[in-house]
């Protein structure tokens, strides 16, 4: 560390909030530093406190939250805890500027990003309107949004994920700021989108020379982005250094656990298994426009002409960027939107199928989505929601339908005796168990799932698919596991298929694809993950 003054200095930062149920102390004495130029990266698993200490920094605690006076937070001397809300609101966007993990919910969807750019120049500098946009405008070449000129009028549900990432790191970037607070930035992003935003970032931070703290539960990415490091855990600090001392000589038990939590590949079946959903020439076509008569004039061809045949007991993983189709593929395999093409079951057609018979196939046949906090219902208890399905299609009674959802729990390791619990009194890791608990309640052969891990700590994804492992050891179930995590993919599949544009763009063994793959787009993926290696050299 240098001998001047630090950019920012926490000191014995206490968050607490009071709730319903007793006080909760969010972050228990944390301190450190951060300097001009430097990334501080604070790491650890969900409800670490590591986003509460950005928001106490910023000063945008929630109205239940409160922070002691023995604590200090001081950007370039200054206590911010004591400053007026005037001054914070100059602080705020001018010399600190954040970047949220989700841009969607963080920008006006009313209003062209060019003008939510242009207002927080405007709200800083004293510049007209005309001159605030020709500053967007030249914060969206820097960061490199395709066709600026044209996209400035654009409003944000016309952008993808990397690209409205890209907004958000402008409107952060309008006012020069000295530091960056960029909160799981990249979270949700596919592998290649991630690797070319996190390169952004770090060529901004070159040419500009502002600090960043960097907050992320990835560990492979602070690796590679970050100088040093403050794991934390349960609102404290367990562990500070350099990214080298963390990574090569961790001292503490859960600094090594969350380094270990990498998914593995596992020892698969090899044995000869009959087929158990064979999908021939499916296509899924979206209708953009139709004319004044009703008829498409504008169409996107989602799912073009795509074969696959899974195995009783088997795990086909689908990787793909956002847009491949591999979502697409899952729901016309499940029947949840119109195709082409033949979809078979169990040796039944399901398009020749009766109702009747289309209906009890459903039982064999579930689905786990990537947000079970979406997918269960904040009104049900938990007991409810894994019986729900018994309710369709057995005659069992309430007592009998409780007793098996609680079963249910077991197997997916939860308490039994949290049936009369909330989805909100879960944590993530937690609610996506009972989203595979209601999946497994009715004993299916078959079960979609979709990015079920994309959401997830590394340390909790471990343990999901580890669960998943297991069960289908217990009852010789078949995946169909759809996610942009290669390592994921790669350490639960039998059988891999890349998409690309709806199409099958390469497929076969784990081994052969991610060792050995053939086609570009394939080792452009891989070369994704490799290329956040790269990023410290830049």
């Amino acid at each position: 560390m240098s001998e001047k003054q630090p950019l920012l200095e926490v000191n014995d930062l206490w968050v607490k909030f009071k709730m319903d149920t007793g006080d909760v102390e969010a972050v228990k004495g944390l301190s450190f530093t951060l300097e001009k130029g430097q990334t501080l990266a604070l790491v650890g698993e969900s409800g670490s406190g590591k986003s509460v200490s950005s928001s106490a920094i910023m000063g945008l605690l929630p109205p239940n939250g409160s922070i002691p006076e023995k604590s200090s937070i001081k950007f370039l001397g200054d206590e911010v805890l004591t400053m007026s809300e005037k001054a914070l609101r100059a602080l705020r966007g001018d010399r600190i500027a954040m970047i949220f993990q989700e841009p969607m919910t963080s920008l006006n969807p009313f209003m062209p990003v060019g003008e939510q750019v242009a207002e927080a120049v405007i709200i800083h500098r004293k510049v007209s309107k005309k001159e605030a946009m020709a500053e967007a405008l030249s914060l969206f070449h820097k960061v490199k949004l395709p066709e600026p000129e044209r996209r400035i009028n654009k409003y944000p549900h016309e952008f993808s994920g990397g690209q409205l990432q890209r907004i958000m790191i402008a409107m952060a970037l309008a006012n020069k700021p000295d530091i960056l607070i960029a909160d799981e930035p990249t979270t949700a992003l596919d592998v290649t989108v991630q690797a070319e935003v996190l390169k952004l970032i770090k060529d901004i931070q070159a040419e500009m020379g502002m600090a960043i703290l960097f907050i992320t539960h990835d560990l492979g990415v602070v690796r590679h982005f970050a100088d040093d490091v403050v794991v934390m855990r349960h609102g404290e600090k367990v562990e500070t250094g350099t990214v080298e001392e963390v990574f090569t000589q961790p001292k503490h038990e859960y600094t090594k656990m969350l380094l270990d939590a990498e998914p593995k590949p596992q020892q698969r079946d090899q044995s000869e298994k009959d087929d158990l959903l064979v999908v021939n020439d499916a296509k899924v076509r979206y209708v953009l426009n139709k004319n004044f008569f009703g008829k498409p004039t504008d169409f996107v061809d989602a799912v073009k002409g795509i074969s696959l045949r899974i195995k009783q007991g088997q795990t086909v993983g689908i990787v793909g960027e956002s847009g491949s189709g591999k979502s697409t593929l899952g729901r016309a395999i499940m029947q949840m939107l119109p195709y082409t093409g033949d979809v078979s079951f169990a040796g039944a057609n399901l398009e020749t199928l009766g109702k009747k018979e289309r209906f009890n196939i459903k039982r064999d046949m579930q689905m786990v989505f990537q947000d079970p906090y979406g997918s269960l219902s904040p009104r049900m208890t938990i007991g409810e929601i894994i019986a729900e399905p018994l309710t369709v299609f057995t005659d069992l009674d309430k007592k009998q339908r409780l007793d098996k959802a609680r079963k249910a729990l077991a197997e997916v390791r939860l308490d039994p005796l949290s049936v009369n619990r909330y989805p909100h009194e879960f944590s993530g890791g937690q609610r996506q168990r009972i989203a595979i608990a209601r999946a497994l309640i009715l004993e299916p052969k078959f079960i979609l799932l979709d990015e079920p891990t994309s959401a997830l700590d590394r340390s909790v994804q471990l343990t999901v698919l580890e669960l998943l492992d297991d069960i289908q050891k217990r009852r010789n179930i078949t995946y169909l596991f759809i996610s942009h995590d290669l390592s994921v993919v790669r350490a639960i599949s039998d059988h891999v298929i890349v998409m690309q544009h709806g199409e099958v763009v390469e497929e076969g063994e784990p081994e052969q694809i991610f060792e050995r793959p053939e086609k570009e787009y394939t080792k452009r993926l891989i070369d994704a993950c490799m290329l956040i290696d790269d990023i410290a050299v830049a």
